[in-house]
């Protein structure tokens, strides 16, 4: 394990950058929970995302009501009209568009360099991906290895990708649901961290199911982004274990 050296090396600093590869996930993991404690300051997070921002705003409350300890250090969105930065903003929350450049899916290696640095500058524990519709790639990952999180529509490893809610039904499953993943190089194949059951109903559309889920979301998310920001979870492999109270 090794600092990066473009980051200051102050007392403050928890930005431990594994050098590894996946295997050192764990240590990695592990070291940043302990440190962060350690420092006793704020577990800092820096939020992603390109639509609404409503799972944004359940992490939001939840910190508001006390019941994650942690504090949003930043929101970035790829799209300057995101209902996103506009919650950010109206929170006093330091809120910024990077302009993604030319491709649909990923960011292009400019803009994917300006988010790992808005993110640095913010001094970030974890980041969370809250509808962040570009794949994260490169730079982006080898810079927060391990320290990355999502929430995704469906059980995983079932119906990855997108509309996964519309994926589950057209299958004809009977339960569907959400899980928070920590991110890899794969789509929606990273270690998962928890998981929430929704029952599909015979008179369920699209619609319906996905709002059901996305409430599902909301709950879920801030629950698994506080056990992390109080050390409360370790890594074994794929394996993530929560620890008995």
């Amino acid at each position: 394990m090794t600092r990066d050296p473009a980051r200051r090396t102050g007392k403050g600093d928890r930005s431990f950058i594994p050098t590894g590869g996946p295997r050192c996930l764990s240590t990695c993991f592990e070291r940043l929970l302990c440190y962060s404690i350690a420092v006793s300051k704020i577990f800092r997070l820096g939020v992603l995302g390109s639509g609404k921002g409503s799972n944004f705003v359940a992490l939001a409350d939840a910190i508001a009501a006390g019941t994650l300890p942690a504090e949003v250090a930043v929101v970035l969105s790829d799209v300057e009209t995101a209902g996103i930065l506009a919650h950010a903003r109206e929170r006093n929350i330091a809120a910024q568009f990077i302009p993604p450049g030319k491709f649909r899916t990923k960011l292009e290696e400019e803009a994917e360099h300006a988010f790992v640095e808005a993110l640095r500058a913010a001094q970030v524990d974890l980041i969370v991906l809250a509808g962040f519709m570009r794949v994260l790639k490169g730079e982006f990952l080898r810079a927060f290895e391990g320290r990355i999180v999502n929430v995704h529509p469906s059980l995983l490893p079932s119906f990855p990708g997108l509309e996964a809610w519309k994926q589950a039904l057209d299958h004809g499953v009977k339960v569907a649901g959400c899980t928070v993943h920590f991110v890899d190089a794969g789509v929606d194949s990273g270690a998962i961290i928890g998981q929430q059951t929704v029952p599909v109903l015979d008179n369920d559309t699209a619609e319906s199911l996905h709002a059901r889920i996305h409430a599902a979301e909301h709950e879920l998310y801030p629950k698994c982004v506080a056990a992390i920001a109080r050390g409360e979870i370790s890594v074994a492999g794929r394996r993530v274990i929560w620890k008995k109270n």
